[in-house]
């Protein structure tokens, strides 16, 4: 079936298209509907401009009302199970599914292994490049193969997890933003599945259920039932999921914080550093619930900063330089954004 000759459009806007809800528009717009497709972006004019991969927006800070480049949306579309062996089920997903609905599937089919990260806003293809992760699980423990292609030649690369080089809330991908576009991910889901409950609240989520018979769609009602409960969902309140990542201390830093604050949430690391609560240092800096002009900290969860209606780029912007001052002032840490900023 020959695929489609991909459509340029001018000066659109990104207002529906980052979670945020920020305005904003770009000077040039594709939707990447197939791989194929590049070959003919290549070749246009507005290809040796700036260039924005844009998912489901989840993770994204429109900082300028203006991108004056190319916004390639990706919608590669399709799942299916390609492989299996005695130990596990291989499954692979267009990097334009819906993450959420993605996970939904795979469980529906039989498929465990992903239920931590159920209600994940965004879409597979993001999900490698910020290596999702929640309730004790990043998506790097479950991925086996990313599909991509390096927009610097055109080349394409099957890549596995040891060269996609995670690290938390990073990849490859990451630290080269812009150069490679994600096509589409597989993931190895094992036969042998055992649930992930090292995080105390989905253990208490799940506290009234028999461990014997528990399953994995009773992990990911949990998950999902925690997460409605502590964010925002994006359609009723604009954000972009955790705003900040935790911050990582040496073991040092650590016991001086811990004389300091005895309560101070704490999470020891196999390389003997340990990771700190963000949403828990922004609170003590009083930023929960709080606003700075449209923009404001969620009131149930101070790692979530929201659009109260109205804001801009550079309103999110100043919030969070407030709230990293503070915390810096306050405890010595510099927190780092998660999102990417535009």
């Amino acid at each position: 079936m020959p695929v489609a000759e991909p459509l340029l459009s001018r000066d659109v806007p990104l207002d529906t298209l980052n979670t945020l809800g920020l305005p904003g528009r770009a000077a040039g717009f594709v939707a990447i509907h197939a791989p194929a497709q590049l070959a003919a972006v290549r070749t246009w004019p507005e290809w040796q401009g700036r260039r924005l991969i844009l998912g489901g927006g989840s993770n994204l800070v429109l900082a300028s009302d203006y991108f004056a480049g190319l916004v390639l949306h990706i919608c590669i579309a399709g799942r299916e199970l390609c492989a299996e062996d005695a130990d596990a089920w291989y499954v692979r997903a267009g990097s334009g599914e819906n993450w959420h609905a993605f996970v939904d599937w795979t469980l529906a089919q039989g498929w465990p292994g992903l239920e931590n990260l159920a209600l994940i806003p965004g879409t597979v293809g993001a999900a490698p490049i910020q290596n999702i992760g929640a309730y004790g699980l990043e998506v790097a423990e479950r991925l086996w193969q990313v599909e991509a292609i390096d927009l610097d030649d055109g080349a394409t690369l099957r890549l596995d997890r040891a060269a996609c080089d995670f690290a938390y809330r990073d990849s490859r991908f990451k630290q080269a933003a812009g150069r490679y576009l994600i096509t589409a991910v597989t993931f190895r889901l094992p036969k042998r599945w055992q649930p992930v409950l090292g995080y105390a609240e989905l253990a208490r989520q799940l506290d009234p259920l028999d461990p014997a018979t528990l399953n994995a769609r009773a992990v990911a009602d949990a998950v999902i039932a925690i997460r409605q409960r502590k964010l925002p969902d994006p359609a009723q309140l604009g954000n972009a999921g955790s705003f900040f990542k935790n911050p990582l201390v040496d073991a040092t830093t650590f016991a001086i914080l811990a004389a300091a604050y005895p309560a101070l949430p704490h999470y020891p690391q196999a390389d003997g550093t340990v990771k700190l609560a963000a949403g828990w240092l922004i609170e003590q800096c009083g930023w929960k619930g709080k606003n700075l002009g449209p923009a404001g900290v969620y009131e149930q969860q101070a790692l979530v900063l929201v659009n109260r209606g109205g804001a801009r780029g550079t309103d999110v912007l100043r919030l969070a330089g407030a709230i990293q001052d503070a915390v810096r002032a306050r405890f010595g840490i510099s927190l780092e954004p998660e999102p990417l900023i535009v």
